[in-house]
């Protein structure tokens, strides 16, 4: 096991451990702010990773990149728009790791641009030979990777399938029937998803994704390597 495979590995900890929290209490917050303070009474809002962590959900995350937190419980009937504040509560989450990713991707300009042995092109991090084992390096992967994890973060929960936000969010524009079907056949589905997780199928069509929106960060955080100068 080489440093950066443990710099990975070592950023998919602090995802767990101070991510996921961020994530879930991210939910429980605009849950509370939209009437429902079950989340509250539950213990949930809170930065507290040991209120939020799923065995199951961390070990996927740690081994693979992809998990998730223990959901945020809500009583829907406590919101005034009921559908739409269910979206609304399920959406806040992927943002925040979207929110923390692009945090994160000005950090890692930052780093780079004020060290001349390093340089991003095309969404690659290029050092030259003799300066991979820095304190400049290990930040920079450590920054890519917090990076790359919450986007991926991010991508995988907007996936509409129970019990992950992409299919609250979905509801808001589904009928009824769909709802029905999910709540009918969650078991099946879960277990169906969950082996894809774990061999790795959905690997290829969320890393597109996660790649897609780092590159993007990358344009948008452009300004910061001038401003450094």
């Amino acid at each position: 096991m080489n440093a950066q495979t443990i710099t990975e590995y070592g950023s998919r900890l602090i995802i767990i451990f101070m991510i996921l929290p961020i994530h879930e209490f991210a939910h429980a917050w605009s849950a509370y702010k939209l009437g429902d303070n079950t989340a509250m009474y539950k213990g949930r809002l809170t930065m507290n990773p040991l209120a939020h962590i799923d065995p199951i959900g961390a070990i996927c995350l740690l081994f693979t990149g992809y998990g998730w937190a223990k959901p945020v419980p809500i009583n829907p009937l406590k919101f005034k728009h009921y559908r739409r504040d269910i979206a609304l509560t399920a959406m806040a989450g992927p943002l925040s790791n979207l929110i923390v990713a692009f945090v994160g991707t000005i950090g890692l300009q930052t780093v780079v641009a004020m060290n001349d042995s390093y340089e991003i092109r095309d969404g690659i991090i290029y050092y030259i030979v003799g300066t991979n084992d820095t304190p400049a390096y290990y930040a920079i992967l450590l920054l890519y990777f917090v990076v790359v994890v919450n986007i991926g973060l991010a991508v995988f929960n907007l996936i509409p399938v129970p019990p992950l936000d992409g299919s609250r969010i979905l509801s808001y524009f589904t009928p009824a029937k769909y709802d029905k079907f999910l709540v009918q056949n969650q078991m099946i589905i879960s277990i169906v998803f969950l082996a894809l997780v774990v061999t790795g199928v959905l690997s290829i069509p969320l890393g597109f994704l996660r790649d897609l929106i780092f590159d993007l960060y990358l344009f948008l955080t452009g300004w910061v390597p001038k401003l450094v100068g």
